[in-house]
This record gives structure tokens, sequence and C-alpha cells, in this order.
């Protein structure tokens, strides 16, 4: 598909921050991790430990089977508890545990056809569930940052498609989105009652949001979401359905939101010279969101196969246009992501295939290295040598895979 190679946004006024720099502020912090043992989670914390945070756990068991968390062995590397967050005094035992200097808020219900089976459940462990870990650290008492991983949907639907800014107004049609858009008033409440940013050199605690894009990338293996029936599909040689073939969407590597909260999560550890707060979204440039079906096809030429689908018929309605502008992240952190969709797709799709053949380790191992290496600043060359940012791996630098891995 052609339109995937894309020009990277403008490039952002904050100094480009590199792995190294994060490795200086994250070696050796206390950094809990909620929803550990899902797929953002275990990606997560592939990366603080490759950055030499300690870091612990608190989740339910992989929602999956398999679970990229079991694939990757995170399990042997990672201590976690086993916590409901609907539930307050397991919250609490397990933050008294961890006594965390930093905690990134990943653990949710994310699945938007879950929440309309189950409402009440998905509002509990969203709403409440961020609540209690709030309340948890309120009672505890002592210097913290908290970054709360929320979502794109949490933003009231605007009819225009305009990108949102992190101004704009929190909505949510549907249960999925008000439980997202909920937790950030929660937040917010917290914040304004008790952490009023004016007020951090007494108190000591950082609040801050994140509002992501869709993220893909390989591990993935929730059912009702795209990219992982969809590969599902591919392997089987079945038709694929969807939901929404027309509805726009800003798609990125799991790994360029996941830079952007490692990127704030530095500046809310104590002891950080300029602490931040408030709500940033990480999302693509505009020319990165595409429709379903267009990543779809991406995805059929990538895997090398074709691919038959069908719409569904009687679907809930959706969001038609969903885009976020951040401006602010690149400004004031300095945040990009060094990878194209085309190059995204084929990570996504050579990473699923080293699943399939046993290599869960080696997958993050090696596109959290790459992907890290493409941020970094490219070297002096000599003159006449080739010259770009690094791509990720199975993927050649116009996006096209490369034939890697069992096939």
């Amino acid at each position: 598909m052609a339109d995937l190679e894309l020009s990277p946004p403008a490039g952002p006024s904050a100094p480009a921050a590199t792995e190294d720099d994060l490795r200086a502020a994250f070696l050796g912090k206390r950094v809990l991790v909620t929803g550990c043992t899902g797929f953002k989670g275990s990606w997560l914390c592939a990366w603080l430990l490759r950055l030499g945070a300690e870091v612990r756990g608190l989740s339910l068991p992989p929602p999956t089977r398999p679970a990229l968390w079991d694939q990757a062995a995170l399990g042997e590397r990672v201590p976690w508890d086993r916590v409901d967050l609907r539930h307050r005094r397991q919250v609490a035992a397990a933050v008294a545990a961890a006594d965390p200097e930093l905690v990134f808020h990943l653990a949710a219900q994310a699945r938007v056809p879950a929440a309309r089976r189950d409402p009440l459940a998905t509002l509990a462990t969203n709403t409440l569930g961020t609540a209690h870990l709030l309340e948890a650290l309120r009672q505890r008492g002592r210097p913290v940052g908290l970054l709360l991983v929320s979502s794109d949907k949490c933003y009231a639907p605007d009819p225009t498609g305009r990108p949102h800014t992190e101004a704009d107004a929190l909505g949510g049609d549907e249960p999925y989105a008000a439980s997202k858009a909920a937790a950030e008033l929660v937040l917010a409440a917290w914040r304004a009652s008790w952490f009023p940013p004016a007020h951090h050199a007494e108190h000591g605690v950082a609040l801050a949001s994140a509002r992501a894009g869709n993220a893909i990338g390989p591990g993935d293996h929730a059912p009702d979401r795209l990219v992982p029936d969809l590969l599902r599909a591919l392997a089987a040689g079945r038709r694929l359905r969807l939901r929404h073939p027309a509805a726009v969407r800003p798609w990125q590597h799991v790994l360029a939101p996941l830079w952007g909260y490692l990127l704030l999560g530095r500046r809310l550890l104590p002891g950080a010279a300029a602490p931040l707060s408030g709500a940033w979204n990480f999302g693509p440039p505009p020319a990165d969101c595409v429709p379903v079906g267009a990543l779809v096809d991406a995805f059929a030429a990538a895997g090398g196969l074709a691919l038959e689908t069908a719409a569904t018929t009687g679907a809930p309605d959706e969001t038609a246009l969903l885009r976020l502008d951040a401006t602010k992240a690149r400004r004031e952190l300095g945040w990009r992501s060094p990878w194209s969709l085309g190059e995204t797709v084929a990570a996504t799709v050579r990473g699923a295939r080293q699943l399939a053949a046993g290599q869960g380790a080696a997958v993050l191992d090696q596109q959290i290295a790459a992907f890290a290496a493409a941020l970094s600043p490219p070297a002096a060359e000599a003159p006449g040598s080739p010259s770009g940012a690094a791509a990720p791996p199975g993927a050649a630098r116009d996006g096209a895979p490369t034939p890697a891995g069992p096939r």
C-alpha cells in the first residue's frame, strides 16, 4: 500500500533524549507497573528492565492464552502481585510492598466489546480501580510519581474529525470510553485536592495521564481487536470480519507510546527537575492515521498472503475518525516515533512469526534495541555511505518486510 510511506512530523522543540538518558534516570529506581501481564505492560516491563529499573508488577493473571508475558518469560524476571483493582485492600497491600518511586498505571479492562457486555465491571476496574490506587498512594504519604495510561477514547467525540488536543473536553458515548474519561476526572480530583503541582515541593507527588492512539505490535493476542484478529486470520487462511472497515484510527507501534511514557515518567520521579503533571497525547502524525481496511491490506501485503474480508452487519456504532494532536509531547518532551506505519506493520508481522517459533524474549529485545537505535542521532558517515534511520527487525528502509523468520 503506497500511502503507508509517510514523512515524519516536524522536529521537536525540546532536545531529543536517547535511551542512555533514560537509563541514567531509571537505573535502580523502584517502578511499579500495574497491568504488567498485559500486552503493553509486558513491553513496558521489558524496556524498564533494559534501563536498569527495579520493576515490580501488580496485575491479574495474563488475560489471554497465549500471552506475551508468558512467551517472553517475564514472570521469571519481574516479581508481581496478583491483585484485582476492584479490591481496595489488595491494592493498598501491593503498593506498600512495592514502595514505588514511580507507578505506571496500565491495568484496565481495555476492550470496547467487553465493556458493552459488562459495563459495571469495566467501570469498577477502570474508574474505581484508579481511585483505589491513588488513595493507596495518598495514604502511604511518600513522594511518588504516577502516570495513568488512558486512551484516545477518553475525549468527547468531535464530529469534525479534528485531531484532539489535551484541552479538549472529556466524554464517552459508550461504556469503555466513559470509564476512561471518568478515570481522568478521578486523577484530576486527587491532584487538585491533595497534590496540586504548585505545592509539589511540599507533598512530592506528581500525577499525569497519557492518552495514546492505537498501539499495535507483536504479542497482542486479545480477542475483538483488529490486529490480533487479522494475524490469526492470516495464519489460518480464513475470512476476517471487520466491524467498521472505513473507521480511521491513529495506528502506531506499541514502542512509540511507551517511549513517550518513559520520557514523561522520568519527569515524574521524586527529585526530578521541573516535575510535570497534566494530560499528554501520544499519537502519530495525521498522515499515519488510515482506515481499518487500508491497514488490513498493508498487513496482507507484508505477510505475502491473500486475505478475504467481510463487513460485520449490526456492529455497534463507533467513532468514525479518531486522531490525536501530539504537538505538546513533541515540543516539551522531545517525543517522536522513528518508525513509519509501513515499518510498524513489517515489524509486527515478523515478530508474530518469531513468537510462533518460540522466540518470545528475542522479539522484545530485538525490537526495543532497533527502536532505541533509530531514536539516536545518526553517526557521522563517510562520503558516499548510505544514510537514514535504523529500520526495525525484518523491515527494509522502505518499510517492506525482508524474508526472515519462519513462514
